[in-house]
Parts: structure tokens; sequence; C-alpha cells
């Protein structure tokens, strides 16, 4: 029994590392597995090149240039760019087909919302969302505990819709994304629309998010990183 106890102790330590790298840019790294998803292309952006960024998996959720661009991570990683269901090097993938847009694609096309099982945590990257999730999208979306939300507007969701879809889904950590910073070359709106309509604005943004499953929040957090290089 006292075996049995231990594990599952220890199953609930196990710690994940979440980086931002601008743009809807992550990287997530488990104990055992290292995920990306969204690099860009920072000559694009306007941005500095990025350091050489090692993963065995890229997630990407639409093919546009600032989200798309593979290059920027070494070690010929496995690509995931679409809809279904993946168990890959012991993590759970659930990719849900939403829109770029209000109108079902009709203007930029299609967008994939993942759903990435890592270490015990359910992150979710809602990539270029456009719009407003229906019941069936949460439902496929399923459970979250991270959610990585676009928030600058123009091109995505604006602060206002952010702020709802947070209250759809009920994560327990927010980290907002896809919102204008120092040199970036793209027309959309800072960070601060969000926060306030969150009431939590003067947050000190951090360099990268530690958490394991146990340290959670009980009630809705909002955490800004810092732009890692």
């Amino acid at each position: 029994m006292r075996k049995l106890e231990n594990s599952h102790f220890a199953f609930f330590y196990k710690i994940m590392d979440i980086n931002w790298y601008g743009q809807s840019m992550f990287r997530f790294k488990g104990k055992t597995t290292t995920v990306v998803i969204d690099p860009y292309n920072p000559q694009m952006l306007g941005l500095k090149p990025l350091k050489e960024i090692e993963s065995s998996l890229v997630l990407v959720s639409h093919h546009h240039p600032d989200h798309d661009y593979v290059q920027a991570v070494v070690d010929h990683p496995m690509i995931i760019d679409g809809p279904g269901e993946y168990e890959i090097s012991g993590i759970s993938i659930i990719g849900v087909q939403t829109y770029h847009d209000m109108n079902k694609g009709a203007q930029r096309g299609t967008n994939t919302v993942y759903n990435v099982e890592i270490d015990g945590i359910n992150v979710v990257h809602l990539g270029d969302l456009g719009h407003i999730l229906s019941e069936e999208d949460i439902s496929g979306i399923g459970n979250v505990d991270i959610l990585l939300i676009p928030v600058g507007g123009n091109y995505t969701i604006n602060a206002e819709d952010a702020a709802k879809i947070v209250a759809q889904l009920e994560p327990k950590i927010v980290i907002p994304m896809h919102y204008k910073f120092d040199d970036l070359k793209l027309e959309i709106d800072s960070v601060e629309p969000f926060l306030k309509e969150m009431g939590v604005e003067g947050l000190t943004p951090s360099p990268k998010l530690t958490i394991s499953r146990e340290k959670l929040p009980g009630e809705t957090q909002v955490i800004l990183l810092s732009k890692s290089s």
C-alpha cells in the first residue's frame, strides 16, 4: 500500500514549464516531453531571430507564417497541423476545428484549438480563434486547466470576447497571447484591455510558468508571461 501512495504522490508533483516566445508561440516542457506550438517567422513580425529551440513535437493551429514557421524548431520534430486525437510520447492531444473569423472561415479559414494533456495538466491553446465558442466546441475541447487565449483583436477575438470565452471554459489559469508588444509589427491591441475586462490590471510578467497539478489554483487566475528569446 505504501508504494501505491508514494506513486500517487509523485504523480501530483510532476512539474511542467511553460514559456511564451511572443505572438502565439509557446513551449511546454514536461517530465519526458517537450511541445512547441505555433512557431512564427521573426522577420515577418519585425522581431529578432529566435534562439535554437529543441522539441520532438510541433503543433500548428493554422497555416499562416506567424503560426507555422516549423523551421524555428530543430531536430526534425513531428508536426501536427489539424483536428484529431493523438497519443504521442506519453501525452494526449485533442485538436478541435474552429474558425479564424466570425463567418465560419469565409474570411481567414479554419483554426485548430489544441487540448494538450501533459503530466496530468490540460493546456488548451486557442490559436487564432475568431469567434465565441459553441456548445459543440466546448464539449469537444473538454477539460481546461490552463488556457492560452488570443486577446489582441483585429485578426482574432478581442478583449471582450476573450473574457466571455474564459467564462465559457472556466480554466484554473489564463495566459493571454497574440497581443501588441514592443517591436511587433502587427496592428492589434495591447494586453491591457483584456486585463481590464478580467479586473486584474497591473500584473507583473513572469519569465515562465512552472506548475504541477497540485499547485493549480482553486479559482481562475490570470498570469502574464514575459517574452522568452
